[in-house]
């Protein structure tokens, strides 16, 4: 399985919901932090992003999308300093979850949807990404995601049977679509895993160590699988992830070994099994080095990162 496949098909997206808020000037609505994340359409009209890992607003308009890591506030706002209300405050009306808000002016259209997931699962992914990132929908690289925003649309305005089950399974579609366009953008121009798999060299042995983590790799093995002798591999390897084939096995390790932690009763002795570790002992020294706690440690700290359905914020 591809590395990001496998790593969306973890992170157990849940509650993904879809709203539409017809705003008339003057209007401005926030959008608090929570443990989750958005996606923002402006379907029509203009208005001011505000938000904290931005220097300065930002206008969006028409087709402009905007994905929002879980934990970032941010506001919208026809203009600045207009009076700002909670989006946990919207009343909405009917079975086609939209709702109205400010005054009786220039209309501006919003589509939002938002997605709880197992953050543990979904960091090596989220940590790649900026806090905010956009996305027109006008560009031919996010076509997709635009026709199942309009898929979204025409299922909410029909209201037939199943509904509400077809939008949100289209949601979750149209979140990992998003993380896709993101994912392409990062493999671009940055040092990062996601843009190792676009070199045909790595890409066949990175997928080959992440799908056998327990694996006793050598960076000759590896060099091997790529076709390339070990020096020609060590360093393209470095250039292209950051980091050296070995320590990329470490971090992933670690990764899988948070998961088992948390997820499933198996001892220390049994999760070093699983993950490529001869013993217990050695395991807890990687995991100390690299986390700063034991493992033991870290397994009592963790809690769950998905929220319960019925604690979940409107």
């Amino acid at each position: 399985m591809d590395p990001v496949d496998d790593l969306l098909a973890t992170m157990k997206i849940e509650d993904a919901r879809y709203v539409r808020v017809d705003a008339h000037a003057p209007w401005g609505i926030s959008f608090p932090p929570r443990h989750l994340a958005r996606l923002v359409l402006i379907a029509g009209g203009s208005c001011q992003l505000v938000a904290d890992p931005l220097d300065q607003p930002q206008l969006l308009e028409k087709n402009d999308c905007i994905l929002v890591r879980a934990g970032v506030g941010f506001t919208l706002q026809d203009a600045p300093g207009r009076e700002v209300i909670d989006c946990d405050g919207l009343t909405f009306q009917g079975s086609d979850h939209s709702a109205r808000a400010g005054g009786e002016g220039e209309l501006t259209r919003i589509v939002s949807t938002r997605f709880a997931f197992d953050a543990v699962a979904a960091e090596p992914l989220f940590a790649l990404l900026p806090p905010l990132f956009r996305l027109n929908l006008d560009d031919t690289s996010s076509q997709l995601l635009r026709t199942t925003f309009d898929l979204i649309a025409r299922e909410n305005s029909t209201a037939g049977l199943g509904s509400g089950f077809i939008m949100s399974r289209l949601s979750d579609v149209l979140f990992v679509q998003a993380l896709r366009t993101c994912c392409a953008d990062v493999r671009s121009g940055t040092v990062s895993w996601i843009a190792a798999l676009r070199d045909p060299h790595l890409a066949s042995a990175i997928r080959e160590l992440h799908a056998n983590l327990s694996h006793p790799w050598t960076v000759k093995e590896l060099a091997d699988r790529a076709g390339m002798s070990r020096s020609a591999f060590a360093a393209l390897f470095k250039e292209k992830t950051g980091d050296t084939p070995l320590g990329h096995l470490t971090a992933w390790r670690m990764h899988r070994v948070k998961l088992l932690l948390r997820d499933t009763p198996l001892s220390i002795q049994e999760i070093a099994v699983q993950v490529g570790y001869d013993t217990g002992t050695s395991l807890s020294r990687a995991f100390a080095k690299r986390e700063g706690v034991s493992p033991g440690t870290w397994r009592t700290r963790t809690e769950p990162k998905i929220l319960p359905r019925a604690a979940m914020p409107d």
